[in-house]
């Protein structure tokens, strides 16, 4: 039997929560494509928790539907089956992509989503010259996309998220088109605000040193049609670096069942 597929939201208070009652929920979430013999079931009855301050990553080999179900709690496809509860209008989404206006400046990037939300200019000028400091891009509030490296656009679309005063914050694999050593700063940058702000982060990689690195928990997707099969508690004390002893051990322990679970299968088709 098809339950009925519910796309809800916690109210807006305007305040971060002070529980620790999941930001998101979902239950039971599973995405189909195509009708017949000919459809393909790429995501199969995920359940999943993220509380406040919390982040989780979602870690799976490409093609296992992590990012179909990042899409789907974001809204930008609907869930064949199942129940996401999100906060409403405080859910912010990063992509591989930085997806920035080339048009605009970085300061003008920033505020566009305070711009659609209607915020007073002066409210929107005083956030905006808080949020480049946080990301350090203060001298370069002038410039246009095209004139960054593609780290500095990624520090800029993760302010323009800051922006939005995000409860939950998406990232589809937003650094995996960086090299190490940006990627490495990013994951800095991003731990340090998080800490700073108090966001929760759900976060899809492929990588799984990436995944240890910056995961409280992490979930292990299975192959399509994706599942989550296991997941990792990472106990490793904040701050942590990539290179660590600690981190290399346990990436090795999650990398070990991550083969495992390719091997056992799924659809590869």
């Amino acid at each position: 039997m098809t339950r009925a597929v519910r796309l809800s939201a916690v109210p807006d208070t305007g305040e971060r929560p002070l529980s620790n009652e999941p930001v998101l929920r979902l239950r039971g979430v599973g995405k189909r494509f195509g009708e017949g013999d000919a459809a393909v079931e790429a995501v199969a009855a995920v359940d999943l928790d993220v509380r406040p301050r919390e982040i989780v990553v979602l870690l799976g080999a490409s093609g296992c539907g992590k990012s179909t179900l990042l899409q789907m709690i974001a809204g930008l496809e609907s869930a064949s089956i199942g129940s996401i509860a999100r906060p409403e209008n405080r859910t912010a989404l990063m992509f591989q992509d930085a997806a920035l206006f080339p048009w605009l400046s970085v300061a003008d990037n920033v505020a566009f989503p305070m711009k659609m939300a209607k915020v007073p200019r002066a409210e929107r000028n005083r956030t905006v010259a808080e949020l480049l400091a946080m990301v350090r891009l203060t001298e370069f509030a002038d410039r246009r996309p095209h004139e960054l490296s593609g780290g500095m656009r990624q520090r800029v679309a993760l302010a323009r998220s800051l922006a939005q005063r995000a409860e939950l914050l998406l990232m589809d694999e937003p650094f995996a088109a960086l090299d190490a050593m940006m990627r490495d700063h990013l994951h800095d940058e991003l731990e340090r605000l998080w800490s700073n702000a108090g966001f929760a982060v759900l976060f899809v990689t492929h990588n799984v040193r990436e995944a240890v690195r910056l995961g409280d928990r992490v979930l292990l997707m299975s192959p399509r049609p994706g599942r989550v099969v296991e997941e990792f508690t990472i106990d490793i004390p904040r701050p942590r670096r990539i290179d660590s002893s600690e981190v290399a051990a346990l990436s090795r322990k999650i990398g070990n069942r991550l083969a495992q679970t390719e091997g056992e299968g799924g659809d590869h088709g």
